[in-house]
């Protein structure tokens, strides 16, 4: 999988200098990625919004006979 941004790329830098993740991992993410040129962060997609639910239908309060 490749990176999405730069912060992206620097925090997989920073966990493979810890020791959290091997260098094989970074170098096949690298890879993947290539040459591209990368946003500083990636926004989230905003939600679409619901649409609302249908009230139910109001009951009569007699009792039946």
């Amino acid at each position: 999988m490749p990176f999405k941004s730069q912060a992206q790329r620097r925090k997989f830098a920073q966990l493979l200098v810890e020791g959290k993740i091997s260098n094989e991992t970074f170098e096949e993410w690298n890879r993947e990625t290539g040459g591209a040129k990368l946003p500083e962060r990636v926004k989230p997609k905003p939600r679409s919004k619901s649409k609302p639910k249908p009230k139910p239908k109001a009951r009569s309060k007699r009792k039946p006979k």
